[in-house]
């Protein structure tokens, strides 16, 4: 007869390595990424904002642009988390994440007086610049754990960051309806949430890796977000064509839910893998209680660590010293400034500030381009869902296809890159000329490319300069994206649809009134704006291709090799120590 109580105690042991174990560690991850999407749904909200508090569309384009600064401009978060545990990370970034956008709710629904212009960007800001703290911890910490699958692996992450605007208004729709104002409340509280339940879930594990093992559970992950995606991105088409009910959303939202915790069933049944395979290979006459004094001692490896008055001897050297040094072989660790002065990283920030930073401006730009091409408010949203449902998928993919296209046939996603950027120029062509139907098709190219893009230029980074460094170095490749957003989104997309605007004024023999909105209506209002973008991204792929011939040699070889190595080690070891060490006893 089983014993109930020894029953219960399996339960608790095995919940217990469950949730200490990787594989909800990424399932935790997902989720995080999953609820970034505050700054990916700026369009929807924003429209709120400018009428609300009266704004042209210089303003509103400037208040983007606090927002790409906000969300871009995570090197504090790096330095941050080289320095301090992944909980407070965390812990600072859901601080953020609800002051900011909570000042941004109260502000816009009269709950206090009308703020001045600094302070909407400021409150924009900080919400924005949260995600970055989730961002850094989780991919950082994910890529440590599983550096062999990094290019599908950052591909999956940053394929919940860009499917986390749709994934987040499906939420909204069901808890608020169809309110914009909630909307900001919503993602001042939710993401909060999410970050503190899971604080302590994020983190390293020392354990031996099995490449293919990781490979095959990531793949499953992987095919659950893509049937979230298409879901997510059947049913917002649907929603836009048929008036839904509040219970509608409610029954949509439930099974967005359901998904998205689809992976822990995943998770479970990995850990019960290895509990079965724990208490099969550990027989009973096997078992021994770890007492210091009944474990025979152990011969411990020679010292090889240096004493600490050898230490105090040896010459101190700063970080600047290194720069003076020859620098590593791509592939090794670089330190930060080596990587930061490095040829390689000035050719990916030119490939961000011309690549990200036309994108976000047709992101930023998509709801009030709809409006001047005479689309209803309806059919704008889901250009913007869209938009965020192939950012999604431009992660996803290119993550797997460059990973597969490396691995079998030593295609650089450095060409990859360049070939993308490429692919963005037809998109920003066919909102200066638009023709019927093309702002979908030009919203399905840039939402696409700008994720790509993304999961590549963080891939590059981890593959040229290598991990020891990797939290600041992460957040240093995409520093000039929110540069690229200032110059196109508010000096040129900005200042060129007001100039327009108040052109059409002119011909109606009107002025425009202060604190009224200011709208253009017509193909023209965009059409010199996004001749400008699809130059400025041609600029881009010029550099990645720069950036290609650089690299090619490297990619040729074995990029993985030094992790394999450390990965045969950490294995070895393992299994050294499994044979030498005593095994703690396990209760049947």
């Amino acid at each position: 007869m089983v014993d109930s109580g020894s029953v219960s105690a399996n339960i608790v042991r095995f919940t217990v390595q469950v949730l200490r174990g990787r594989w909800f560690m990424l399932f935790a991850a997902l989720l995080l990424m999953g609820s970034t999407g505050g700054a990916y749904i700026f369009g929807i909200y924003s429209k709120e904002i400018k009428k609300t508090l009266g704004y042209d569309q210089t303003t509103l384009n400037t208040l983007g642009f606090f927002k790409d600064l906000g969300s871009t401009i995570g090197i504090f978060s790096g330095l941050i988390a080289e320095v301090t545990p992944n909980w407070f990370v965390l812990l600072l970034g859901a601080s953020l994440n609800f002051v900011g956008y909570f000042m941004a709710w109260i502000s816009i629904s009269g709950r206090i007086s009308k703020p001045h212009i600094w302070q909407m960007c400021l409150y924009i800001c900080l919400g924005a610049n949260s995600q970055n703290f989730t961002l850094t911890s989780v991919t950082v910490t994910s890529v440590k754990n599983f550096p062999d699958n990094r290019g599908t692996l950052i591909g999956l992450l940053k394929g919940f960051t860009g499917l986390s605007g749709a994934v987040m208004t499906q939420l909204y729709l069901a808890i608020y309806g169809n309110d914009s104002k909630s909307l900001i409340l919503f993602i001042a509280w939710l993401p909060a949430v999410i970050s503190i339940f899971f604080l302590y879930a994020i983190r390293l594990i020392k354990l031996s890796r099995q490449s293919k093992v990781e490979k095959r559970v990531i793949y499953k992950y992987l095919w659950i977000s893509v049937v979230l995606a298409l879901f997510i991105m059947v049913i917002t088409i649907t929603q836009k064509q048929k008036t839904f009910s509040h219970s509608g959303y409610v029954v949509t939202a439930t099974i967005v839910c359901i998904l998205l915790l689809t992976p822990l069933s995943i998770t479970i049944k990995e850990e019960l893998v290895i509990w079965n395979l724990m208490k099969k290979d550990l027989a009973p006459e096997m078992i021994t209680v770890e007492t210091p004094s009944l474990v025979n001692p152990i011969p411990q490896p020679l010292n090889t660590t240096p004493s600490m008055e050898e230490e105090n001897q040896k010459p101190k050297i700063s970080c600047f010293t290194d720069v003076f040094k020859p620098r590593p072989e791509r592939g090794e660790d670089y330190t930060i400034l080596q990587a930061i002065l490095s040829i390689d990283m000035l050719l990916l920030v030119i490939g961000g500030f011309c690549g990200l930073g036309t994108s976000l401006t047709a992101i930023d730009n998509l709801g009030q381009i709809g409006e001047s091409l005479g689309y209803p408010t309806l059919t704008i949203s889901t250009f913007i869902s869209l938009m965020s449902i192939w950012n999604y998928f431009g992660r996803v993919c290119i993550g797997l296809t460059s990973e597969i296209l490396l691995t079998r046939w030593k295609f650089p996603r450095t060409l990859v890159m360049a070939i993308i950027l490429l692919s963005s120029c037809t998109g920003h062509i066919l909102i200066a000329f638009p023709i019927p139907g093309s702002i979908y098709i030009a919203s399905v190219i840039i939402g696409f490319c700008y994720g790509a893009h993304v999961t590549l230029i963080f891939t590059i980074i981890s593959e040229l300069f290598g991990l020891k460094y990797y939290s600041t170095l992460y957040n240093c490749g995409i520093l000039a994206m929110p540069l690229g957003s200032y110059v196109f989104n508010v000096r040129v997309a900005g200042f060129l649809y007001d100039r327009e605007a108040l052109k059409q004024l002119n011909v109606l023999g009107l002025g425009r009134d202060i604190g009224k909105e200011l709208t253009c209506i017509g193909k023209h209002c965009y059409r010199l704006c996004f001749i400008i973008l699809a130059a400025a991204a041609f600029i881009g792929a010029l550099s990645s291709f720069v950036l290609f011939i650089r690299t090619r040699r490297f990619y040729q070889g074995d990029i993985y090799k030094n992790f394999r190595q450390e990965t045969t080690m950490a294995n070895t070891e393992a299994k050294t120590t499994e044979l030498v060490s005593p095994v703690t006893v396990l209760k049947k």
